[in-house]
């Protein structure tokens, strides 16, 4: 395996971060979900208007992931305003770690929960928080071995299925 790079990503990686997004959510929760829900989630989650929204808002912070010039994951943070819940000035949420089915065991999720550290870090956040459903006991182990406790817990809406993340944190002044 080449070296992995991460790089802060920007509105010209639009496209790399749809398809990795789309490819790595579907390997990961297709087999659990209703195609129809999976079909309008990714059309509602990554299609290009939202990504460049997203991307050109200052208090979302996405980084990619490659192995020589092939995107093999990504991460998206939101602080402030841009967090989906807690919003709070303290805080930086990761939303995603995503990362191709292809790359799982390869470290590439420690690289990238490592750039989120440290985003969080020069941001001078005190805690780190995510959400994380309930049945993927891969991701909640991986969080767990960093640190985090769960606190609370949140509905996720795939279609019509309504789905528990676990919410999780990280006090990083400890």
């Amino acid at each position: 395996m080449a070296a992995i790079i991460i790089n802060k990503a920007s509105v010209e990686d639009l496209e790399t971060i749809k398809e990795i997004g789309i490819q790595t959510f579907s390997e990961t929760f297709a087999e659990s979900n209703s195609e129809e829900a999976m079909k309008t989630y990714l059309e509602q989650s990554f299609n290009s208007e939202k990504l460049r929204s997203e991307l050109n808002n200052p208090d979302s912070h996405f980084y990619l992931a490659w192995e020589e010039d092939v995107p093999v994951g990504y991460l998206k943070l939101n602080s402030g305003l841009a967090q989906t819940e807690l919003q709070n000035n303290a805080t930086l949420e990761i939303e995603r770690i995503y990362v191709k089915k292809s790359h799982h065991g390869q470290k590439v999720g420690q690289l990238l929960y490592d750039q989120a550290l440290e985003t969080a870090k020069n941001l001078q956040k005190k805690y780190l928080w995510l959400g994380v459903w309930e049945k993927n006991p891969r991701a909640i182990r991986f969080y767990e071995k960093n640190g985090f406790e769960v606190f609370g817990n949140h509905t996720f809406r795939l279609g019509d299925d309504e789905q528990t993340d676990l919410m999780m944190k990280k006090n990083l002044d400890e």
